[in-house]
């Protein structure tokens, strides 16, 4: 065994490993004797018994998920309401929340079946709301009804109040000193509590600062609190780690483990002078290397040699729950302490599927279904049992039979349960009964009403499920057999371990497409053999000659020449094509990265994006391709004839792409005109010549011939030729709208056939953000949207539209996060912000930050390194008409409007003329319906951030001055490159209609 002095490696283990591997070692270790299943039945009936014939007369998580169950469309509005209202500041908006919420349920006629006060004064409240608002009154009608009977007050408080007694009930307390108050001892043997200061991660420094002080004042008060008993026997907090720091994320791993473990081991050292349980919280998957990196570096501070309080807790829906638990064991071995470990089952398993899908993993970190948790909750409470008393186990779980089995396996001490504060009482009240000498633990958020909002509803929704015991278990008419049910009889067989209804992330998209392969940085291994890989590639720094004009004159008439050969061959013959140099780009993706890097100055996180994007315009392509391409559509008519319309090629397709996303409009842009059987001469933008030379290699590489795909180098000279040249038959271009009127002017002057352009442009990308939006949110989609790629993106957010109410905060907290970002090489993967293009880009938006700063309030003004750089900036307009044209880079822009006159808003954006992009942050179905049914406006996005779409996902395109359709990587953009032929036969020529004679009757 290593000393303690020696270092301790990093913990390493797959990221996401393969499910029936996992599954054929759980269950070959998941039986036990027959007699020990009695036991564990007959324990755990007595615990569901005692729970459905508990009748708290308060009231619980599970009597309201028993009347408000999620599957019902009260239980998703009572769950969207408390989630929102409470830190709604106005009236206005407000009204207009329950209005749309209660509207959406049948709260008027709704009868309880619970006799609780906690849901009956819920649903009382909500049913006088719902009777006051009238079904079928628009938003303006009811608003003016109430006011004329006084209504809107009463509705106001009655749901605020409804939404206050179920805060009430889950949160211990506001303050630290509240919920110390509630939890004082009453007993002999009081309970044991661990208590957690309730909020968001930290977006900013002084939001990390914040929840410093919050947790170093509780760790006092606590300790002030405690008593004189002994470890375990005391109280504890639990840290979340991503509260401590503004950038808790892998890339910024040097950051994070220099600032945020000595405010770790701070705390730690105040929590030993107590003697209190130090519980550091479970994060995302993708933040578990981090978080062991941090844990273990605080560990092994000398000064809290002889303190058995540090913890953590451990998800078992994590497939790698296992191997932490070893290598926690061996972080406490190496220093000779003890270590106390929360096991829970998780809570973020919905986001983790979702990020496992949009990165394009091998697999998922956390198991796809639920009985392979419960599964592996047992398996690593086993591990949990062996490590006594190195290792002090605490086990939080509501499920009587995962209780139950526990009771079976422990044995003597040694170990305890935990579980949240107003969940549980009944199953641990008779817990309390049959085994009194056992200790079990209440986790007990601690915080205002408004920051309880997200941790209530992730609650319900963990177990307000269909499928979650503490829904089944208030259920009467779930058979307790069927609550009795193993998790082992549940998956079966090894290959029953992955969801039916849920594929890997490479099959999202299949039968159609495959899709494009990812990396999850927070697996250290899979991003250093990346970074390493792109380090290698060294891609070529030798000068690209730019074509003179007979070049590209040269160039069109081999193209035309190419286009009949090519025309000619298959839709499939095609398609294979653009599969192939799918599979190609996917084999040299660090290639290609290193060149984004070099020449585009893109970050490791813009450059996987836009390879990833590359590849799925391939694939998209090459799917519809063989769709739309293939023998044709037989349309209707009489018999005795045929009639098939087939589309084809037009001829010589020039296509126009911008620097800003050098590879993957490029090739996106190429492999469409190809697919659709034209011949392509491709003219790149001149700051990224490099990049669409090795596109165009490995394009030719994969099978397209030479003579349908010509590349030609240069400036907008060239470009202005190609497009006014008589052989051409269709222009696709972006970039600037300026350039797309030229280019549509020249191809109207032209004699000849009717020219085809479709264009794709910039725009004055709005983002509209009411009050009722979660202010973390709203700042972590602003500052992707606005300053990602530098703002060099043409969906980036431009102009900020946010109601008054709570413009302030929002602001405050935006400019924080900005201000958190990394400016530098492109090439670290530590780098959020790159440079822009070239010099010419740099002077104009230095210029128009010199005048922002005389015409508007500076609400944030980053510095910037030498070179290329330009800073985020913040400026905050008295009018939206201050913005006359899209700025092409870091630089948001605010404008403040009134709840009262959203017309003002959409006016505004209307005026602009561009309809590219638009975000609403927005509880309110009605707003949010309102507003996409108003606006001319491409791409939509609700309740996240506005860029990054995704092929055949979001198809990607805009409106007015911002192109004209049809849309990038979406089902209707090739037809635009082909011409309809029509072919009618007449069947019958040859003496008859045989086919009509032959048949039968």
């Amino acid at each position: 065994m290593p000393s303690a002095s020696s270092p301790l490696p990093p913990f390493s283990a797959p990221y996401a490993p393969d499910d029936v591997g996992i599954a054929q070692e759980l269950l070959a270790t998941a039986k036990l004797s027959p007699a020990q299943e009695a036991r564990i039945d007959e324990a755990a009936r007595r615990l569901i018994e005692a729970i459905r014939a508990h009748d708290d007369a308060l009231g619980g998580v599970e009597d309201m998920l028993r009347e408000f169950a999620l599957s019902t469309r009260e239980g998703l509005a009572l769950m969207v309401l408390a989630e929102a209202l409470l830190r709604v500041p106005d009236a206005r908006t407000a009204d207009q929340f329950i209005e749309d919420k209660l509207a959406q349920g049948n709260f008027i006629h709704h009868e309880t079946k619970s006799s609780a006060f906690l849901v009956n004064a819920s649903a009382w409240a909500l049913g006088v709301s719902a009777r006051v608002i009238q079904p079928g009154e628009t938003p303006q009608g009811t608003l003016g009804h109430l006011t004329k009977r006084l209504g809107a007050p009463a509705v106001r408080a009655a749901t605020r109040q409804a939404m206050r007694l179920m805060g009430n009930h889950f949160v211990l307390g506001e303050t630290i000193e509240a919920a110390l108050e509630r939890a004082r001892p009453h007993a002999a043997h009081p309970a044991r509590y661990s208590f957690d200061m309730l909020g968001e991660g930290a977006r900013t420094a002084d939001d990390a600062t914040r929840y410093f002080n919050a947790y170093a004042s509780a760790i006092e008060a606590i300790g002030r609190a405690a008593g004189t008993s002994a470890l375990p026997d005391r109280p504890g907090i639990s840290v979340k780690l991503s509260a401590l720091h503004p950038r808790f994320e892998a890339v910024s791993r040097a950051r994070v483990m220099n600032e945020l473990v000595p405010k770790l081991i701070d705390l730690a050292r105040r929590a030993q002078a107590f003697d209190l349980n130090f519980t550091v919280d479970a994060e995302e998957a993708d933040r578990l290397e981090l978080s062991l990196d941090v844990i273990a570096a605080a560990f092994a501070e000398p000064s809290l040699t002889g303190w058995n309080g540090f913890g953590l807790a451990i998800q078992a829906y994590q497939k790698r729950a296992g191997e932490v638990i070893d290598y926690v064991n061996e972080i406490a071995h190496r220093r000779d302490r003890r270590m106390m470990l929360r096991l829970v089952k998780g809570a973020y398993w919905d986001t983790e599927i979702k990020r496992a899908q949009e990165r394009g993993l091998d697999g998922y970190p956390v198991f796809a279904r639920k009985a392979m948790t419960d599964l592996n909750y047992i398996a690593c409470a086993k591990k949990l049992l062996a490590l006594r008393p190195r290792i002090f186990p605490q086990f939080a779980t509501h499920n009587a039979l995962t209780v139950a089995t526990i009771l079976e396996l422990a044995g003597d001490g040694g170990y305890e349960f935990q579980r949240l504060h107003g969940m549980g009482e009944a199953l641990y009240a008779q817990l309390s009964r049959d085994r009194p000498e056992l200790a079990c633990r209440t986790y007990a958020p601690v915080g205002s009403h408004r920051d309880l909002l997200a941790y209530l509803v992730r609650r319900l929704l963990e177990n307000g499920a269909n499928s979650s015991f503490v829904a089944q278990a208030a259920d009467q008419s779930v058979p307790v057999e069927t609550l009795l049910q193993r998790p082992a009889n549940i998956i079966g067989a090894a290959n029953r371990a992955c969801h039916p209804d849920i594929p890997p992330p490479a099959d999202l998209y299949q039968p159609f497409r495959r899709n494009s392969r990812g990396i999850e940085f927070g697996e250290r291994v899979a991003l250093d053999r990346l970074v390493a890989e792109i380090a290698a590639a060294r891609p070529s720094t030798a000068t690209i000659a730019m074509a003179t004009l007979a070049e590209a004159e040269g160039a069109v008439a081999a193209a035309r020449t190419g286009f009949r050969n090519w025309s000619s061959t298959t839709a499939t013959q095609r398609a294979d094509m653009l599969e192939r140099a799918a599979g190609l780009l996917e084999r040299r993706r660090a290639h290609f990265i290193a060149l984004l890097q070099s020449e585009g100055g893109r970050t490791l996180d813009d450059g996987i994006s836009e390879v990833r994007e590359t590849i799925d315009f391939c694939r998209y392509y090459a799917a519809q391709g063989r769709r739309l391409f293939g023998d044709g559509e037989e349309m209707p008519g009489p018999t005795g004839e045929s009639n098939t319309l087939r589309l084809r090629g037009r001829g010589v397709f020039v296509a126009i792409s911008p620097w800003n996303f050098p590879l993957a409009i490029f090739v996106g842009q190429v492999t469409a005109a190809l697919m659709a059987g034209n011949a392509v001469v491709a003219k790149p933008a001149e700051q990224t010549p490099r990049i669409a030379a090795e596109a165009l290699k490995l394009l030719l590489e994969a099978g397209i011939p030479d003579t349908a795909l010509h590349l030609v180098q240069g400036d907008g000279r060239i470009g202005a030729a190609l497009v006014a040249h008589p052989d051409i038959a269709g222009v696709v271009f972006t970039g600037s709208t300026e350039v797309a009127h030229i280019i549509n002017r020249t191809l109207a002057a032209k004699d000849g056939p009717i020219v085809p352009l479709i264009a794709e442009t910039g725009g004055i990308n709005a983002m509209i953000v009411d009050a009722t939006a979660l202010p973390e949110q709203v700042a972590d989609d602003v500052v992707t949207s606005a300053f990602r790629s530098a703002g060099q993106r043409c969906s980036a957010l431009r102009l900020l539209f946010i109601q008054e109410d709570v413009a302030d905060r929002m602001i405050e907290t935006i400019a924080g996060a900005a201000r958190e970002l990394k400016l530098g090489d492109p090439a670290d993967p530590a780098t959020h912000v790159g440079p822009v293009i070239d010099a010419e880009a740099k002077q104009k938006l230095d210029a128009h930050i010199a005048r922002m700063k005389t015409e508007a309030r500076v609400h944030f003004a980053g510095t910037a390194p030498a070179s290329n750089f330009v800073a985020p900036h913040i400026f905050e307009l008295h009018d939206a008409s201050q913005l006359t044209e899209e700025v092409f880079g870091p630089i948001l822009h605010v404008v403040r409007y009134r709840a009262d006159a959203p017309e003002s808003v959409l006016a505004a954006i209307e005026r602009s003329g561009y309809g590219l992009t638009l975000g609403i942050h927005s509880r309110i179905d009605d707003t949010v319906d309102d507003i996409v049914a108003r606006l001319q406006v491409g791409n939509i996005y609700v309740n996240r951030n506005m860029i990054g779409a995704v092929v055949g996902v979001q198809p990607f395109g805009g409106f007015g001055l911002s192109g004209t359709g049809p849309k990038a990587g979406g089902p209707h953009y090739l037809a635009r490159f082909a011409t309809e032929q029509t072919v009618t036969v007449n069947t019958a020529a040859a003496g008859g209609n045989a086919a009509l004679l032959t048949g039968g009757e």
